[in-house]
Order: structure tokens, then sequence, then C-alpha cells
């Protein structure tokens, strides 16, 4: 066998890997970034926990193919990237802002999440909604609220009587 269809196998591997551990997997095609626009897309994503790469098409379908996914088989053409989220939002919320600002350059193909592949108005919605930190900080509002709400009225209660 030879060097490089062995390290083909690796890549492939590595890239399965990566499916399996990311909670999403977003495709993007990519067309006519610069490099400092790049250099920036990169580190939102560094930012958000995210990992992208530019990968051959022929290895992320081999790769999808070898987990059992064939509904990616069609649209993995032209230049393509994947953005592996550790996260559920993380990864949707960076190229949904990187498609309105880099317009005609980023686009959103499809993803893979929760075991399924999605299309661009799911992923719109799924950038949409807060990411677990957000999540964890309104609910620690609202449970701060309703003590302090019960500490206002009690002292209106005590103000009045005395």
């Amino acid at each position: 066998m030879s060097a490089n269809l062995e390290a083909k196998k690796v890549i492939v591997e590595d890239i399965k890997n990566k499916i399996q551990n990311s909670k999403s997997v977003i495709l993007v095609k990519f067309n006519g970034l610069s490099v400092g626009e790049d250099t920036e897309l990169r580190r939102e994503f560094r930012n958000k926990s995210v990992e992208y790469k530019v990968l051959k098409n022929t290895l992320i379908k081999r790769a999808f193919n070898e987990l059992g996914v064939t509904d990616f088989d069609a649209e993995l053409n032209g230049p393509t990237s994947v953005a592996f989220g550790a996260d559920e939002t993380g990864a949707a919320k960076v190229i949904v802002e990187a498609a309105k600002k880099y317009e005609n350059k980023v686009t959103v193909k499809s993803a893979y999440f929760e075991g399924a592949r999605i299309d661009e108005n799911a992923i719109k919605s799924l950038a949409s909604i807060p990411g677990k930190q957000e999540l964890y900080g309104m609910l620690a509002s609202a449970l701060l609220g309703v003590p302090r709400a019960l500490a206002i009225a009690l002292n209106q209660v005590a103000e009045k009587k005395a």
C-alpha cells in the first residue's frame, strides 16, 4: 500500500473521531475570503471552542459513509470547510454571523446535529438559541429575582406596620 493511501486513512479516522466527539458538525462553503478575513473567522471559531478545518470532500464523504451517514454525498462538492462544535450552538452562531458579515463568501451547506442532517434554516434556528453558559446565567438571574422580590415585599410590609 502506498504511503499516500495510508495517510488518507489516518485523516479519515481523524475526521470520524471528530464527527463522533462533536456536538455539531457544520459544512461550510467558502469562496474568496481574504487572508485577514479567514484569520478573523478562525479566531471567532477558537473563541467558541470550535475546530475549523478545510478538508477534501472525498475524505469527508468517506468518513461520513464509514459512520453509516450518506445524507451529505450530494453536497460535498466545491470548496468545503468543516466546523466541529464542542457545544450545540457555538459553531452555528459563528457561521451564521460570518455568512451575514461576508456575504457571498461564506455560506452554510448543511450540518450534522444529533445524528441527523439539518439544513440551513435549522442551523439559523440553532444559532438563535442561547448557549449553555448564557442559559445558566438566565437561570441564576431568575432564581435570584425571587428572593429579592420576597425581601422587598417583606420590607414594605414591615415599613407599613411601623
